[in-house]
């Protein structure tokens, strides 16, 4: 998650390449399959002129070249040594007759807070989890190996997910180190699935999961300039996730194209209750109390595909925040310019646009507020501190094993200079002092019971996402997704200006964002909000979009890799050297000297 209030390091070992003889951080990093898509891939497969090996080798090579060495984007935390072994696995298979699904074969990066049961960590970032692998898979990652996928590795993270402390850097912690922007090194990746929506977009892997509670798929999507799928809270399993909050917490997709991200659905939801995680079997808390039930979920997202996905659609726009959170750090003019470029596409690609902050709740008469649950904070902290300890149950080997949050607190304490050089463990402070009982009053929280702060989320939700949707008649709600990237600093912390994942977080409802636009060469895009398993409208949306705006298929807004961004008029003057008799004189002694400009 990105709140916006709200032993020795792992040696990455590389597998030499088979495909691409780049030299180690050169620019000759191999680049025959950039941009391509699974069905490409798949299709290459099939006819032969491809193999799994040769694919994982084309990516082991990137990550060397472009992750590891050269710009050194540093978005994985680990290769899985046994890469190679699945895909050769994966060829026999194919080559037996054999048909495991759509991504079988496919090279995938998963985030360093999914459990994997090989010899790769699951660290959330922290080395109070490093030792001892997770015992057993997550059942993402048990749905992508009985799939055929290659488990590429794991990517880097905002430590905890972003869930420690309030002055947090985005795509920092103690593992892993920082992960950088692709489209410019001097950039932040955002949080907390930096690593996978960098990797994604750096063509690092064919797709990469990520994890979202409150803007950590989306946001990492925006910047990274690639499409982030956010399900509906259950529609994707959090058994063996380590976790922020059952209550938002959810496994999410980064990808290129709105496709590969509706293949890779289809292949990592649970369609049904896995008995590991209840939410599976059940509904997100915008549904709970209203008699809807869990309705029988596609196994196939694709048919949903349409590059006229917009024509006749009726769209609610909200602006709500996109001034800036703060009066005094504004949205900058061209920021705001970029994105109405963006939303008056919408209307070009044939669809009904509807300004929602004009419009009022006609069961209430208010103005729909989009802000995000009153009571979400609460919730999450409440959340965190029994569901991590439920999950420390799991684990063995590891410092924490076995622990709770105070486990977690004290070993921050006693390994400061590892864990926290540069911001602290305030939220983790927080979350601990909550009291044990859903119905206790919490001080910190002026006194709401966690269960208020959960009734108060359900009702924000019915009475502004539902009631929006539903009154409007609309498919889906669409806004900017995110300010685009900032500066990484490393004293200051993060600098959100805007954000609007938050429309969705508190009743865990769906979003997909697509690249739109950008500003001075980084990437934004734009979200599209449904109400829970509204997967199939919203992919629908998306694609439509993404087949009128083309933004990631120009070649022009793929990521350079630049060391600073913007690039262009940031350096200095060049000086000419004087002449060696006259050292001071000037080159043109009846030209003034100018006063200081």
């Amino acid at each position: 998650m990105r709140i916006r209030i709200l032993v020795a390091a792992a040696i990455i070992s590389l597998a030499a390449s088979a495909v691409g003889t780049s030299a180690a951080g050169t620019p000759t990093a191999p680049t025959q399959f950039d941009e391509f898509t699974i069905g490409q891939f798949q299709s290459l497969m099939n006819s032969g002129q491809l193999s799994s090996v040769g694919l994982t080798n084309f990516y082991l090579n990137r990550i060397h070249d472009l992750d590891r060495e050269g710009p050194g984007v540093n978005s994985v935390i680990e290769i899985n040594p046994d890469a190679l072994t699945m895909a050769k696995a994966a060829d026999a298979a194919r080559a037996a007759g054999k048909n495991l699904g759509p991504l079988m074969g496919i090279p995938v990066l998963l985030k360093a807070n999914i459990d994997t049961g090989d010899r790769m960590q699951t660290t959330a970032g922290s080395f109070a989890l490093f030792g001892t692998a997770a015992a057993s898979d997550s059942t993402v990652a048990a749905n992508l190996r009985k799939g055929g996928a290659v488990i590429l590795g794991k990517t880097n993270l905002s430590e905890w997910a972003n869930f420690r402390s309030f002055e947090s850097v985005s795509g920092w912690s103690g593992v892993g180190g920082q992960t950088n922007n692709p489209y410019g090194i001097n950039r932040n990746a955002c949080g907390s699935s930096s690593g996978s929506g960098a990797a994604a977009s750096a063509n690092f892997a064919a797709v990469s999961l990520g994890t979202e509670t409150d803007g950590s798929v989306v946001c990492p999507a925006n910047v990274n300039g690639v499409v982030g799928l956010k399900p509906t809270i259950g529609l994707t399993s959090r058994a063996g996730v380590v976790p922020i909050s059952h209550t938002q917490d959810t496994v999410g997709i980064h990808s290129r194209t709105v496709a590969d991200a509706a293949i890779t659905l289809g292949v990592i939801q649970s369609a049904s209750s896995d008995g590991r995680d209840a939410a599976t079997a059940g509904v997100p808390l915008g549904w709970q109390g209203t008699g809807k039930s869990r309705p029988n979920v596609p196994t196939d997202y694709t048919k949903f595909l349409s590059p006229n996905g917009l024509k006749g659609a009726k769209l609610g726009i909200t602006r709500q925040g996109l001034g800036g959170f703060d009066p005094f750090v504004p949205t900058p003019a061209p920021v705001s310019d970029a994105f109405e470029a963006a939303f008056a596409q919408l209307t070009a690609a044939g669809a009904t646009v509807v300004d929602l902050d004009s419009l009022t709740d006609p069961s209430t008469n208010a103005p729909f507020n989009f802000a995000g649950g009153p009571g979400e904070f609460e919730v999450l902290c409440f959340d965190f501190k029994g569901d991590v300890a439920s999950y420390l149950k799991t684990r063995t080997g590891v410092p924490a094993a076995g622990g709770t949050l105070q486990t977690l607190i004290d070993f921050d304490n006693a390994h400061a200079a590892q864990e926290m050089p540069f911001f602290n463990q305030d939220i983790f402070d927080l979350c601990n002092s909550m009291a044990a009982g859903p119905d206790d009053p919490q001080p910190a929280f002026g006194g709401e019971t966690y269960n208020q702060a959960l009734a108060s989320d359900q009702t924000w939700t019915q009475q502004n996402v539902d009631a929006a949707l539903s009154s409007q008649k609309l498919d889906a709600i669409v806004s900017a997704t995110d300010n685009p990237a900032w500066a990484t600093d490393l004293i200051f912390g993060d600098h959100f200006i805007f954000g609007t994942s938050s429309i969705a977080a508190a009743g865990g409802y769906p979003i997909i964002q697509v690249p739109a636009t950008s500003v001075f060469g980084a990437p934004m895009g734009i979200s599209f909000f449904g109400t829970a398993f509204s997967e199939p409208t919203l992919i629908k949306l998306a694609s439509g979009f993404e087949a009128f705006s083309k933004w990631r298929a120009n070649p022009a807004n793929l990521p350079t890799f630049a060391e600073h961004l913007p690039s262009n008029n940031i350096q200095g003057p060049t000086l000419t050297k004087p002449h060696p008799k006259s050292p001071m004189a000037p080159a043109n002694p009846d030209r003034k000297r100018p006063h200081n400009i």
